[in-house]
């Protein structure tokens, strides 16, 4: 078992406040920039960051996993962290400012099976995570650039 890490980035058409807030706003703005793989998404408690708890379904792979996940802001702003509830699953998203644009990276790791289902982990698992990620801040992207324009 070794932890897997897979990391996308990309720049963001509007500044960082306002990417930061809507990453952290799990009720009204989150939602609208997830891919397809992610579906019933639900807010349990919170609605936006520290201490938010959000439960959904993802599907990589042609495997469904469901996660309920904790919200935390190690560094507010800049910082927010989903942690798995029931497994050591990961996902950090660091907002840079970068003048009336921003940098934000997505960070997705978790503890990789053992054995030979480990070993197909290892190798398919980030391809697809990577996939996933690099299309949420795609989706980001348009909808950060259309919240500016509203």
């Amino acid at each position: 078992m070794g932890r897997i890490t897979v990391t996308t980035e990309r720049a963001i058409g509007a500044p960082a406040e306002a990417v930061y807030g809507y990453i952290a706003d799990m009720r009204n703005h989150h939602p609208r920039f997830l891919p397809a793989a992610f579906s019933e998404f639900e807010v349990e408690s919170g609605g936006i960051g520290a201490g938010t708890v959000i439960k959904y379904a993802l599907t990589a792979g042609g495997r469904t996993r469901r996660f309920r996940t904790l919200v935390a802001e190690p560094e507010p702003g800049r910082v927010l962290t989903e942690s798995d509830t029931n497994s050591s699953a990961v996902t950090t998203f660091t907002v840079t400012p970068h003048g009336q644009s921003s940098d934000v990276q997505i960070t997705c790791s978790w503890t990789g099976a053992s054995g030979v289902g480990g070993f197909f982990e290892r190798v398919f698992a980030p391809r697809a995570m990577r996939s996933i990620l690099t299309d949420q801040l795609g989706r980001m992207d348009t909808y950060a650039r259309a919240q500016g324009t509203a």
